[in-house]
């Protein structure tokens, strides 16, 4: 029989992936198995610089997590090793990271996950990735913005420098 400290131990990581899931507006599971040590540190800095945490968590912790969660669909996909990046500031950064990095190497294998709360399919997390960060949005929208300001500037500067010419 398990002693107390490790049943404890092990509620408290429950909680803790629990709260996880529960803070992050994506998580998606991803199946690691294959991946050598390197291309396991280039991917940590590549969800790390992308504002992602990434955790491998034992399944049995993992589905309890995911259940008190409300994510209990969840539960299928904890099978083998497991690992899930969790995001609470993006919701495109874990999927387009992970979606660049499985089509670059065959040892990573998206599960599935949660997108802005909602269980979400394969398909859902692969059109996710393929739409612009929010950075990304940000910068078309102000370019976007920036033509027609600029061509009325431009129009202004016209007959302002016309009415100079008139004036004269």
């Amino acid at each position: 029989m398990p002693k107390k400290e490790v049943i404890d131990a092990k509620a408290k990581r429950v909680e803790a992936v629990t709260e996880q899931f529960n803070n992050a507006t994506t998580a998606i599971v991803v199946n690691y198995r294959g991946l050598n040590v390197a291309e396991v540190t280039d991917l940590r800095k590549q969800l790390r610089d992308a504002g992602v945490s990434f955790s491998v968590i034992k399944n049995n912790i993992a589905v309890r997590a995911s259940k008190e969660a409300g994510y209990e669909e969840l539960g299928d996909l904890f099978k083998g090793p497991t690992a899930v990046a969790f995001s609470d500031e993006d919701p495109i950064a874990p999927a387009k990271v992970l979606k660049h990095f499985a089509d670059n190497t065959d040892a990573v294998e998206i599960k599935g996950g949660i997108l802005e709360n909602k269980i979400a399919t394969l398909q859902e997390i692969d059109e996710f990735a393929s739409l612009p960060s929010r950075d990304e949005s940000i910068s078309i929208l102000a370019s976007m913005l920036q033509s027609p300001v600029r061509k009325f500037a431009i129009a202004v500067k016209a007959v302002a420098e016309k009415g100079d010419g008139d004036a004269a």
